[in-house]
């Protein structure tokens, strides 16, 4: 074994120490009275050992749970700042609890950033007492809570949150006018459940706050209607994987004469070239009941790795209005971003950091690399005797959903609970068509409102539940009575994602605490992954195991890359919101309050035609790399040269608009105007960086560089 591999997943020496030493403790303090417990809890709390033994004893006695010792073994290692990997049912959000009340003990505060509002309330108040009795305060955020509660949960020692309003509540905070608005206290520790997911699959995805009007609806009810009079392959092409989508030169002529506009490319028609491409993206890449269902007339985007719908997330702003008018929805106002964080650098934020999941081990070489964050696999409390059968590999599409229901029927024959796993909202219907004949439910973001009936009933005798990935995460499927000897749950997978831990999530709801189970995934050399494999290295075509840890390595290339774009828009944005925090709480002092006021405000107002400008920007970045320029260089070179220019503007325009609010005109610097809040997805098709990157690793490849 490799010896970083070694250290990731052998048990450490010393935390056998450190368990013997807890035990220890908690067999003395187990003879204590409550009375007593509370008055040792003080000064137990600056020793870790002697936190997490008396966190033992108190969840016994607030809970009737005894904590094992590979709880134990996961609190030490978030204490490290590490990621544990604890597997379903093991106990994660009480291993925790001990990690947490350390941090907590400086008094700078921690948040729990969980999953979902549900998580949020419900941790806070299980694990509360527990807190209490440690001598800490403990809160939560839920959406629709006033400033005022939000902050009095942040200024609790210890905060549980989902990611997302974490992040919003600190975007709003930047736009504060006065100081008592903000409520966040400055950033010290964050605990994060479902860590890969937060850190992963949504770090690159833009927390969004906007403003003011942006309508530019009209071109795009026109866009719509020409791109329905184009033809694929004639009038555009698609780029293998569907990730691109191109207009021909005969596609250029047809938009040219529909919209009467003698160039496209010309700079003046840049608005309707934009809104041809997102109607373009929106009919030819986008697909109802795959990528996104109409619910309640709207449309609501569906997360790719959960498969649920996706809360409060638009695609980039002129891409949802096409979608919208393609599926004829009331399209809703977009505005103009105002300022945006990613969770990848929401992270960076926050001095101590640690995180937890039941997979991660698959990507440790990415949270390593992305944030210096190692991972500890901690074993199971019970051993694990699940079986992961090998895949069933066919050549097409229709032999494989053949023998997937097959072996679906032939389980359920025998009683055998069975789960299946698909990859979108359209597959899960499909395959419920198909199995007509048989009882069985399906769980997918057309009716998540029923996920906790149906997953209740999924381990019990005869059940087929057929799933998107929203079986995968956050659920705990519990066996019924006398079903061991069946097998216990049989998880099937009909596709396998581009990473190894959705399927392992899948897997993961089958064995869960020593219980029986199995699973089994089968795909097709047609399968999105497998031809996306093909296109990257031949030799890997037929071998879905090998093509999964080549794909999330161009993957991690791929984000590496772009981090080079955004590190020094992020280091900006830092220096242009600390001159700002500081006019705001009075640390550069203003000759008025008036000044005070247009300060902000012009210091927003620019920054956000300053996002617009770099937004524009990289849109044609890849007319650079056509030319044989280098676009990184470019783009350092020239953010480089506009952003000393936003510095020296903030002044000057504020002067102006001082001059002007004291002569009697210009607007109220106290009225806004409405402010919004949104998840988007950063380039759903890949960044035209992407693109070229794209482009020469596919030259690479011929060159038999990647071989």
């Amino acid at each position: 074994m490799h010896p970083f591999l070694h250290s990731v997943f052998a048990p450490s020496r010393r935390d056998a120490s450190a368990i013997g030493k807890i035990n220890a403790m908690r067999r003395e303090f187990a003879q204590l009275s409550d009375d007593d417990l509370d008055a040792l809890a003080f000064g137990a709390r600056k020793d870790l050992l002697r936190l997490i033994a008396l966190t033992a004893v108190i969840a016994s006695r607030s809970l009737g749970q005894q904590m094992f010792d590979v709880q134990f073994r996961g609190a030490l290692a978030l204490t490290r700042g590490s990621i544990a990997e604890m597997q379903t049912g093991e106990g994660k959000t009480l291993a925790a609890v001990p990690a947490i009340a350390w941090y907590a003990h400086e008094g700078m505060g921690v948040h729990v950033l969980t999953a979902n509002d549900y998580l949020a309330r419900r941790d806070a108040c299980w694990m509360g007492d527990i807190y209490r009795r440690l001598g800490f305060s403990v809160g939560y955020v839920q959406q629709g809570m006033t400033p005022d509660q939000r902050r009095a949960a942040y200024a609790c020692d210890v905060t549980y949150a989902t990611a997302n309003e974490a992040g919003f509540d600190f975007l709003r905070d930047q736009l504060a006018l006065e100081l008592r608005e903000q409520v966040h206290r400055p950033f010290h520790a964050a605990v994060i459940d479902e860590v890969d997911s937060i850190l992963i699959d949504e770090a690159r995805i833009p927390l969004v706050i906007a403003g003011g009007s942006n309508d530019e609806s009209a071109l795009a009810f026109l866009a719509d209607q020409v791109v329905r009079s184009l033809r694929s392959g004639v009038h555009y092409r698609t780029e293998i994987g569907g990730r691109n989508v191109g207009l021909t030169d005969e596609g250029i002529r047809a938009v040219e004469h529909a919209t009467r506009c003698r160039n496209l490319f010309d700079e003046n028609n840049l608005q309707l070239f934009t809104a041809v491409q997102d109607a373009l993206h929106a009919h030819a890449l986008l697909h109802r009941d795959v990528d996104y269902v109409v619910k309640n007339g709207a449309v609501e985007m569906i997360d790719e790795f959960k498969g649920r719908t996706a809360q409060d997330r638009r695609w980039p702003a002129g891409l949802h209005t096409a979608i919208e008018i393609k599926e004829r929805v009331a399209a809703k106002l977009q505005g103009m971003i105002l300022g945006s964080i990613t969770m990848q650098h929401m992270a960076a934020l926050y001095p101590h950091l640690c995180g937890m999941t039941g997979t991660a081990a698959s990507s440790q070489v990415e949270f390593q690399t992305m944030y210096l964050l190692p991972v500890e696999v901690i074993p199971t409390n019970r051993p694990m005797i699940r079986v992961d059968h090998p895949d069933e590999v066919f050549a097409t599409r229709a032999e494989k959903t053949r023998a997937a229901i097959e072996e679906i029927r032939r389980a359920h024959a025998t009683g055998q609970p069975v789960l299946v796993g698909t990859a979108s909202v359209r597959e899960s219907e499909e395959l419920s068509r198909s199995l007509a004949d048989i009882p069985h439910h399906v769980l997918n973001a057309k009716n998540d409102e029923q996920e906790a009936a149906i997953i209740a009933q999924a381990g019990q005798r005869g059940a087929v539940t057929i799933s998107t990935n929203m079986a995968g995460r956050g659920t705990d499927i519990q066996l019924g009575e006398g079903l061991a000897s069946l097998g216990g749950l049989y998880v099937i997978g009909t596709n396998k994602h581009e990473s190894r831990r959705i399927d392992n999530q899948l897997r993961g709801r089958a064995g869960r605490q020593g219980d029986p189970g199995c699973s089994r995934f089968f795909v097709s050399l047609q399968d999105e992954l497998m031809v996306k494999g093909a296109d990257l290295n031949p030799k890997y075509s037929t071998d879905p195991e090998s093509v999964q840890p080549l794909v999330e390595g161009q993957n991690l290339d791929l984000r590496i890359f772009l981090q080079k774009y955004e590190i020094p828009v992020e280091g900006q944005r830092n220096r242009i919101q600390s001159y700002r925090q500081k006019i705001l709480d009075g640390s550069l002092p203003c000759g008025s309050e008036l000044e005070r006021l247009i300060t902000l405000r012009t210091i927003d107002d620019l920054w956000a035609d300053y996002l617009a400008r770099l937004a524009d920007y990289r849109a044609g970045l890849h007319w650079l790399s056509l030319a044989g320029r280098n676009p990184h260089l470019e783009y350092l070179r020239q953010i480089d040269q506009w952003f000393p220019e936003l510095e020296t503007s903030i002044p000057e325009e504020t002067a102006r608009r001082l001059a002007e609010a004291e002569a009697g005109g210009g607007e109220d610097p106290q009225e806004r105007g409405a402010v919004w809040t949104y998840v988007t997805t950063d380039q759903p098709f890949g960044t035209l960086t992407e693109r070229i990157v794209r482009g020469l690793m596919r030259k690479f490849k011929n060159r038999d560089l990647w071989a």
